[in-house]
């Protein structure tokens, strides 16, 4: 049957009729889709799991016990997963084991622009990239014939444009497979004496998935009119190359990265003038082929920073393009912004407003970040802002007690604070770390975790304490806060901050975009009472505004959170 499809289905329909059994995950975008939907399969068990390094280990698991597994994060998760990722690469598998794994060239929603391909090639594993939907399902199927065929993982790379468009599929049937353990200590136990005869074989994979690449379909050429230029390319590229030049010039369309071809590239490159790379982000193509001793154009014309786009390639290759109509008049930017009713804001107000060093994290509480509360100083990984907290502290012999908090979510905590609260309580910094709980996975679109007490296909399940987690791992000082009271999270932070020993603040209100969450009634604005002074603009909430010198409320956006209440002096926002 035929449908269109986003290519993040697409790579669930394939882990279904692959017969893929096990599915685990952490929600990252542009990633998280696939996950979501091959949980609507019910011969596929899927779960979300803390961290993307525990979402691979219980996908070798399960391919450890004969069942095809996959694993799913964004471009960042992979570095979490990168310890047990290099020694699977060389353990092998059992079952099939497919790691799927999503870069966002344009940093879209991500902290970096990192090329996740580098990772195929210093891990040793073979890496698929499809173009469009119907290879995702097509790729993802034969992901996992490589794997078993050749007893090693393989990573499946998405991109943002290919993750998030659509395009047409025909969907198949599913196929079970499934295979017996059985011990085999010296392929799956990898002490130095064991893993020392491992790296042969992984030696060997690559030689024999090269001569595989030679041949394989997925790497093909399309002719074209000149033979002037030839280009080499993949994924997305590969579509904005076709867009903008369609068959005026010979393409070499690599559907696996690595490992790549030799001699294929090779016979292309003799049989064109002049060879031109088209790769997003990093040269990991233009630098095979000058490996082969090639000369090409890449990077010289193609940047390494940003996304590629048909006009971007069209520019390069000197081909007309039409950049269609433009309009006449400048769209109005619209900076990132916390919603309407966040919990997040009421605490960002009050470190604000106590002038403190903030430590943040990976979430929609970054946005803490943005004007006019620009309450952070710092934002890197997942989990770092405990840990960074532990060492700005430790290293101010004193100097930052009392001025410096970290800001953490709840799930982001679960992901990978728990370890540097771990270090605090251990080596007993005077640190004050602020968990941000809004009962979600906020930030990738509203994903269960282990604090909110339902698992990804929304059953009940085992909830997670975070105050008996806190208190288990040393911290004594835990004390609930509710964010929309301001006065409550003004005395918190002051008396931890003033405590002299490590503490730990939960923020507790739930998103106020959750579904079972009620809101009061829009506030309205007294014009008799409101003087213009705009101190209900501080916190940044997008449903105030001034018009005409006076406050206004949008009843469309408000949820009647009554921060913004406790900032006026006048009493002249009230409720309706």
């Amino acid at each position: 049957m035929k449908q269109l499809m986003l290519g993040n289905e697409a790579v669930a329909r394939g882990l279904y009729e692959a017969g893929c059994s096990f599915v685990s995950s952490y929600p990252g975008t542009p990633s998280t889709e696939i996950t979501e939907a091959v949980a609507k399969y019910p011969e596929v068990y899927a779960e979300w799991a803390p961290n993307e390094k525990v979402a691979m280990e219980a996908a070798f698991g399960a391919s450890l016990a004969g069942r095809r597994s996959f694993c799913g994060m964004k471009h960042v998760g992979l570095n979490v997963a990168a310890d047990p990722l290099f020694t699977i690469a060389y353990t092998g598998v059992n079952g099939g084991m497919v790691i799927g794994v999503a870069d966002d060239a344009g940093m879209h929603s991500s902290q970096n622009e990192q090329d996740s391909r580098h990772y195929a090639r210093s891990a040793k594993i073979p890496m698929l990239e499809p173009a469009d939907s119907a290879e995702a399902i097509a790729f993802t199927k034969l992901a996992y014939e490589l794997s078993e065929q050749y007893d090693t993982p393989v990573l499946m790379k998405m991109c943002t444009r290919v993750s998030h468009s659509q395009s047409v599929v025909e969907t198949g049937e599913r196929v079970e497979s499934i295979k017996t353990y059985e011990k085999n200590p010296q392929k799956y136990i990898m002490m130095p004496g064991n893993a020392k005869r491992r790296h042969p074989v992984v030696e060997q994979r690559t030689r024999d998935l090269v001569a595989y690449a030679e041949t394989a379909q997925i790497n093909r050429v399309e002719p074209g009119k000149s033979s002037q230029m030839g280009i080499i390319t993949s994924s997305t590229s590969y579509q904005y190359v076709k867009e903008v030049c369609g068959d005026t010039y010979p393409v070499m369309k690599l559907g696996m990265i690595w490992p790549m071809p030799e001699e294929k590239i090779k016979e292309f490159a003799a049989s064109v003038s002049m060879l031109v790379i088209v790769e997003e982000l990093d040269s990991f193509i233009e630098e095979h082929c000058r490996s082969l001793g090639l000369a090409c154009v890449g990077k010289s014309n193609f940047s390494c920073i940003d996304e590629l786009s048909p006009l971007k390639v069209a520019a390069q290759l000197a081909q007309p393009w039409q950049t269609g109509v433009k309009l006449e008049e400048a769209i109005p930017p619209r900076p990132p912004v916390m919603c309407a009713g966040c919990p997040h804001r009421g605490l960002f107000y009050t470190l604000k407003k106590n002038k403190l060093t903030v430590l943040g994290d990976i979430g929609c509480y970054t946005l803490g970040a943005v004007a006019p509360l620009a309450a952070l100083d710092t934002t890197i990984c997942m989990g770092a802002s405990v840990s960074g907290l532990h060492g700005f502290t430790k290293s101010q012999g004193g100097a930052a007690d009392g001025k410096t908090v970290a800001v953490i979510g709840d799930s982001t905590f679960m992901h990978s604070g728990i370890t540097g609260l771990v270090n605090v309580a251990y080596n007993e910094s005077n640190s004050t770390v602020i968990i941000v709980d809004n009962s979600i996975t906020g930030m990738t679109g509203h994903q269960q975790n282990p604090t909110t007490g339902f698992n990804l296909k929304g059953d009940p399940c085992a909830k997670i304490d975070l105050e008996t987690l806190c208190r288990a791992v040393g911290i004594r000082r835990v004390r609930v806060v509710d964010p929309y009271d301001l006065e409550q999270c003004d005395r918190a932070v002051k008396e931890e901050l003033a405590a002299n020993e490590p503490s730990v603040i939960i923020s507790r209100r739930p998103c106020a975009l959750l579904k079972y969450v009620k809101h009061k009634a829009p506030l309205v604005v007294d014009n008799d009472k409101c003087v213009g002074c705009k101190a209900c603009m501080k916190i940044g909430c997008p449903a105030i505004s001034i018009v005409g010198g006076k406050a206004k409320v949008d009843n469309t956006l408000c949820v009647g959170c009554g921060v913004c209440q406790q900032l006026c002096k006048l009493g002249a926002l009230k409720e309706a």
